[in-house]
């Protein structure tokens, strides 16, 4: 499948995403001072991932809007999901920060939800591919 017309459940999926991501992102670059004393995080990385999240999200959501999405960029988004999950992971595994419990909490948020959105791409992915004719 190269490309072909994209199923609404990976249309609300990619939407999905990049609300997330756009919410998350302009939370963090926002109050990033803030968000740097409740969750321990360094304000360094809030604001640039902050700012990687809001350029990531509108990317997603532009290809919310397209009629057909090419099946490799929804396998590049499945695997930046995954990698963003294992990051998170890390963060939490490594103890190299001195996180809060609210940082904790914010952090096991983000892993579980870029590991279902990633799920959730794929689901979509492989639905849009059983549903191709022939």
């Amino acid at each position: 499948m190269s490309s072909k017309s994209t199923p609404s459940f990976l249309r609300y999926v990619l939407w999905a995403d990049a609300i997330s991501c756009l919410a998350c992102g302009l939370l963090q670059v926002a109050f990033t001072g803030t968000l740097k004393h409740w969750l321990g995080l360094p304000a360094a990385m809030l604001l640039g991932t902050g700012q990687f999240l809001l350029i990531y999200g509108a990317a997603v959501a532009f290809l919310a809007t397209r009629v057909r999405v090419p099946s490799a960029i929804i396998w590049m988004l499945i695997a930046g999901n995954s990698i963003w999950a294992l990051a998170c992971l890390a963060i939490l595994i490594s103890g190299r920060l001195d996180l809060t419990l609210l940082g904790n909490v914010y952090v096991i948020i983000q892993a579980f939800t870029v590991a279902a959105l990633a799920q959730l791409q794929y689901l979509g992915l492989r639905q849009a591919t059983l549903q191709l004719p022939g």
